[in-house]
Parts: structure tokens; sequence; C-alpha cells
């Protein structure tokens, strides 16, 4: 699978439309799982594949993508997100706490 791209085509939608871009990118196995983890400091490969539960290839292969798409990088350190990858946290609280409350009334 390519790194969904911007003007693209991408699951669920011929136009590219960046936010269809961002869900396809963010729907992908442990995509989220990555972000979460990356959360906090830096983690090496080892700690947040142990972290994510996964294996190597599929982190080897959500951390190039996440990366392609600005999201994550590897510094000093280990793998850390990116100020855009931050951004990204930010604007996912809201569905969060939605979620949250969502779930509540499912329980």
């Amino acid at each position: 699978m390519t790194t969904p791209r911007i003007g693209q085509p991408v699951r669920g939608s011929t136009t590219g439309r960046p936010l269809m871009v961002a869900l396809d990118l963010l729907g992908r196995r442990t995509a989220l799982r990555v972000l979460w983890e990356l959360r906090g400091d830096p983690l090496t490969f080892r700690a947040l594949q142990d972290a994510c539960e996964t294996n190597t290839r599929l982190l080897n292969t959500r951390l190039a993508e996440l990366r392609e798409a600005g999201l994550v990088e590897h510094a000093e350190g280990g793998y850390r997100l990116t100020d855009e990858g931050r951004r990204l946290s930010e604007a996912l609280k809201p569905l969060a706490d939605w979620a949250e409350k969502w779930g509540d009334g499912k329980r």
C-alpha cells in the first residue's frame, strides 16, 4: 500500500481531498497507536514496537508513511512527533472527548 497523498485517489475517495487523505492514513492498522505512543518523550524503535504491540514489518511500514506525511520524525532519542504531528494530536482531542461521551451512553 502506498502512502496517501493529497490530490491522489485514496480509500473511499477519488478526489484526494486533504480530509480523505488524512482519514485513509489514520485508518491504517496501528497508525493511531503509533501517534498515541509518541505523544510524550521520543521512543526507540524497539520501545515503540513494544508499546504498540506490533511486528517489525508493520511498524516500519507505518513509520515510513507517517514520516513521509510529516507527522513523525527520527531524531536523537528515537522517534517523536513533529510539530505537525503535535497539531494533529491537538486536533484529535475534541474527537476523543466526543467518543468518551458517546461511549458512556453505550455502557
